[in-house]
């Protein structure tokens, strides 16, 4: 192998690592956005919102395919504005944008993968059921908080890679 390829296969790894992190840096402020959001806590969700912003914008999308990249910065796109939303909402409005916010995380994962398994948990009474992410099987409904806390069931367990 020459020295080139090296150099491009090194490169390559490492641009797939920044992703990685990059990735996890976003599922760390989703899920601190989710136990906010489970805990009643519009200031803390409201922070986490604002974090999760700036995970999503420093989101390194070059370790992808240009179809990937293309739906990775639609979905980027959308969280963000979700994400925005949440950071300066009250709970209820925080709960609304939560659900698309949640699938746009879904769909993110499912193009980068995740070094974490993860359970996706549905509530059949909030919006004609709502679905989200979580590390835990242990449900933890983050659209009705301290309301219905058990309200739900996981659907679906995504394993790490």
């Amino acid at each position: 192998m020459s020295i080139a390829a090296m150099l491009l296969l090194v490169v390559s790894f490492a641009n797939a690592q920044s992703s990685d992190v990059k990735a996890e840096a976003i599922l760390s402020d989703y899920f601190n956005l989710k136990d906010a959001l489970v805990g009643d806590d519009t200031k803390k969700a409201a922070h986490s919102g604002t974090k999760l912003v700036a995970s999503l914008k420093a989101f390194d999308m070059s370790g992808y395919t240009k179809e990937q990249q293309e739906e990775l910065a639609d979905i980027i796109e959308d969280a963000t504005e979700h994400a925005e939303h949440i950071s300066e909402s009250a709970i209820d409005h925080q709960r609304e944008h939560f659900k698309t916010l949640s699938k746009d995380i879904t769909d993110l994962v499912a193009i980068t993968g995740t070094k974490s398994t993860l359970y996706q948990q549905f509530c059949p009474m909030y919006d004609k059921g709502s679905a989200w992410l979580s590390t835990s099987k242990e449900i933890r409904n983050p659209y009705y908080g301290s309301r219905m806390l058990k309200c739900g069931k996981v659907q679906k367990t995504i394993q790490n890679r």
